[in-house]
């Protein structure tokens, strides 16, 4: 009786420590940090190959880490941050998906891993080099401005939050570059592709203001939907959306791009990517009861197809 009564409670201390876990996961939206990672891999390995100099024996795995380490840290103790002051709002627009709103965490949880998460970030940033220093240090510096101050501000938060998704590839490019000055010679591919994430972010961001619209327009959050309207606001998001698939064919076609140029691995894989962003832009366009988190969804899986174009690309096709 008593072994069964202790199996009970063990299993129930298993239970609310994964489930402590889960929030804690959730708060910081590891996945992102891990996109993020692959992101500054492509860029780095888009600039090996483009100097002939991708080879395992003299991989850069030092720098590799810790720009891995980097991203993960600054992402994660960013996202703890921005839901540390976005509680109320997560509140008034029922964020289920949020662990402070649910109260599985308690809000000086987030902060704590902030500033246990942000300096290592940057710390590791350091040992990479001065440029990747500068960049994740201004960054940073963003991040916080936006969590603190532009949030209220969204049509400027908005690009900052795209921003975010194109930069990884300028880091990992940078990574492997011996000075500062090296960083203005970023490859043509890695630049597209830093474009494409701006632009699909961008679309992405306006999609979830028209999501949070009541919430915001409560707190008084000016963002897009409350200064030119729903409509007007989707119309922009799938402009986004057509900009980034147009952009994405230019690898393939024209041969400045290298390895991309008349890649069907690259072809494929962007295709799949091009077709979801164009589902979800004729969704905006034409579907006035769209359902804004399951399309934010599938333009997440898009942007992965695409992030796999690129790594695969680099490699076969």
């Amino acid at each position: 009786m008593v072994f069964f009564k202790t199996l009970k409670n063990w299993d129930k201390h298993c239970t609310f420590k994964m489930k402590k876990l889960t929030a804690i996961w959730e708060l910081m939206r590891l996945e992102h940090g891990f996109m993020l990672a692959l992101a500054i891999l492509i860029g780095l390995i888009i600039t090996l190959q483009s100097n002939d100099a991708l080879s395992f024996d003299t991989f850069p795995w030092k720098q590799l880490i810790l720009t891995f380490f980097t991203a993960l840290f600054l992402e994660a103790s960013t996202f703890a941050l921005n839901d540390y002051y976005d509680v109320e709002i997560d509140k008034k627009n029922k964020r289920k998906d949020r662990p402070l709103v649910r109260g599985d965490l308690q809000p000086k949880t987030a902060l704590y891993l902030f500033f246990l998460l942000f300096p290592l970030g940057i710390l590791c940033s350091f040992f990479v080099n001065y440029t990747c220093f500068i960049i994740a240090l201004i960054t940073a510096i963003f991040a916080i401005i936006y969590d603190v101050y532009l949030k209220k501000i969204k049509l400027l938060g908005n690009f900052y939050i795209a921003y975010t998704m194109a930069i990884p590839f300028v880091f990992g490019a940078a990574a492997i570059e011996q000075n500062s000055s090296d960083l203005i010679q970023i490859n043509l591919a890695v630049f597209i592709v830093a474009i494409i994430a701006f632009f699909s972010g961008s679309g992405r961001e306006i999609m979830k203001d028209v999501m949070d619209f009541e919430g915001d327009r409560s707190s008084g959050v000016k963002s897009f939907p409350r200064y030119i309207g729903i409509r007007k606001s989707n119309i922009l998001a799938a402009i986004f959306y057509f900009m980034a698939v147009i952009l994405s064919v230019f690898p393939f076609l024209f041969i400045q791009f290298g390895v991309y140029y008349s890649n069907y691995v690259y072809l494929f894989l962007i295709i799949l990517t091009d077709l979801i962003f164009l589902l979800t832009a004729i969704q905006l366009l034409t579907n006035s009861r769209i359902d804004m988190a399951r399309y934010r969804k599938l333009t997440l899986l898009g942007l992965f197809f695409g992030l796999l174009g690129f790594f695969l690309g680099a490699f076969i096709g």
